[in-house]
């Protein structure tokens, strides 16, 4: 669980993890939850793609045509993250794992 400055993030496993924090498990899953606070936007689920290289796989989106919302930001433990969307409108997301 991270903390408030973090916005209260909890990580949720639900399969063993490679060295790489990649399921061990073809087919399976884990992700992390926010909680839902009142007056804030509608929460769906989202997509989040693991990728070797952010910055590579931005450019990647924005040179299919995807536009991406935000420049990389540091998950302590976890990894870089951004969100974008794609050419459809459908918001998505990347994350490049932290070595170790």
């Amino acid at each position: 669980m991270f903390g408030e400055d973090m916005g209260n993030y909890v990580t949720v496993e639900t399969t063993a993890s490679d060295a790489d924090g990649r399921p061990s498990s073809p087919g399976a899953i884990n992700g992390g939850f926010f909680p839902v606070k009142p007056g804030d936007p509608p929460q769906f689920p989202s997509i989040v793609i693991a990728v070797d290289d952010i910055k590579e796989s931005a450019d990647r989106v924005r040179n299919s045509g995807g536009k991406v919302l935000m420049e990389p930001v540091d998950i302590p433990g976890v990894g870089k993250y951004l969100s974008f969307t794609d050419t459809e409108g459908n918001r998505l997301s990347l994350l490049q794992r932290s070595a170790g």
